[in-house]
């Protein structure tokens, strides 16, 4: 750039910073005669135009200033307000798609755009692109109010188009959905639910051995379990045992939560060494408690008679969970999803739920489920009496008999190595 045109530049935003337009005016009229078609002196007239609302001339310089260098996306914004301005919307457009061209993170231009499509109805662009402007503000600190009231009102946009989204589909569907079987039913609501933004879809988090491939279901479905009914048909006599027992043998009742001396403060402390969450194990790891066992022997007989588990130091565990009022048992994940983890609740107050992923459940004495314990989980207490659960483990019911005998095996070798000389690996 000529060092005269450069000066006269500068002066004219002195000029126009001071409201001195004839001035500036005069400046960038001499820099264009120096330099015909000169990019920042167009600009600067433009700008000018816009200070007084003469969109057209605006529009007129930005535009003159973008086929002189159209690599800039600043000038196709001040083509799109000059657009604006004049209420040409398909001008405002293009010029914004311009600037995205240019730079697609060019988070001004985005937001801008978004406006533009909410103002002409065109709901679902215009979602699409809050849903990019929210993005790219996800990552921003220190947010202007003014521009936070903006991404807030973009948000609460995006959450009314979704909602009526979500209604008009599930109206187009329910009377599909309504006919279709309980497991159909779950599941497809749960699509529905996850892709309106309603909640999460949760993966297993094994802290031991994965097995892959098995589905990552939250509740499985009661119909992997026949013998569930005949389970729940000795709720009354379970409870009983239960009842019997801890008034005889308080002390079978022993914490839950019992970390090793020394554990860094962490989120099962409040827990540790405490009965507001207490167990009294029939089998713990497959090993079986005797003194509880005697004491209920309708409880015994009818988990023996269940298809669990079998592993030495592993399965199966069965216990009966106590979680005194006021408490909660925080989110965690499991072992393995191997298994699958039953709840027959015994006693249960109202105000006592269990989450497990994305759905939570009340629940229901005499009601039994299954879940994958290695999807966050986590239960309450919110009553002012005990809740008390039998909770037992099972293989998981996808495992098939040869892929069980499989795992069996695989513990038994894995065992074995420990006393025994190993190759070493290569």
């Amino acid at each position: 750039m000529d060092a005269n045109v450069g000066r006269l530049l500068q002066q004219a935003v002195e000029a126009r910073r001071h409201g001195r337009v004839a001035e500036a005016e005069q400046a960038l009229g001499e820099a264009l005669r120096r330099q015909p078609g000169q990019p920042q002196a167009l600009n600067l007239l433009g700008l000018i135009a816009l200070d007084h609302s003469d969109f057209a001339t605006a529009r007129t310089h930005f535009h003159a200033a973008t086929q002189a260098d159209p690599g800039e996306a600043a000038l196709w914004m001040n083509v799109a307000s000059a657009e604006r301005g004049l209420a040409d919307a398909e001008g405002e457009r293009g010029a914004l798609a311009q600037a995205i061209a240019i730079d697609q993170r060019n988070f001004m231009a985005q937001l801008r755009l978004a406006q533009l499509q909410q103002r002409l109805n065109e709901a679902q662009p215009a979602a699409d692109s809050w849903g990019k402007v929210l993005a790219m503000a996800a990552g921003m600190t220190d947010i202007p109010p003014a521009l936070a009231a903006t991404l807030d009102a973009g948000r609460q946009f995006v959450r009314d188009h979704n909602a009526r989204f979500a209604s008009f589909v599930e109206a187009g569907v329910a009377e599909t959905l309504e006919a279709s079987d309980a497991l159909a039913r779950r599941r497809f609501q749960t699509c529905l639910d996850h892709e309106f933004g309603r909640r999460s879809v949760y993966q297993n988090h094994c802290s031991g051995l994965y097995y892959p491939f098995l589905p990552a279901d939250e509740f499985f479905d009661r119909a992997h379990f026949p013998w569930m009914a005949q389970l729940e048909a000795q709720t009354d006599g379970i409870r009983a045992e239960f009842l019997a027992l801890v008034e005889k043998q308080g002390a079978s009742v022993r914490p839950y939560v019992r970390q090793d001396a020394g554990t860094p403060e962490n989120k099962w402390t409040a827990l540790d060494g405490s009965l507001d969450w207490g167990a009294a194990f029939l089998w713990e790891y497959g090993a079986r408690n005797e003194a509880v066992c005697a004491a209920c022997p309708q409880t015994v007989a009818a988990l023996e008679a269940l298809p669990r588990a079998d592993i030495p130091r592993r399965a199966p565990s069965a216990f009966f969970s106590l979680l005194k009022p006021g408490s909660h048992i925080p989110a965690h994940t499991g072992v393995t999803n191997t298994r699958a983890i039953i709840h027959l609740p015994l006693i249960v107050p109202p105000g006592c739920f269990f989450r497990v992923g994305g759905e939570t459940r009340a629940w229901e004495e005499g009601k039994a489920f299954a879940f994958d314990d290695t999807i966050d989980h986590e239960a309450w207490n919110e009553s002012e009496h005990l809740r008390v659960v039998l909770i037992f483990d099972v293989w998981n019911p996808h495992l098939s008999l040869e892929e069980q005998q499989l795992l069996k095996q695989f513990y038994a070798t894995a065992d074995a190595s420990k006393t025994k000389d190993v190759p070493a690996s290569i």
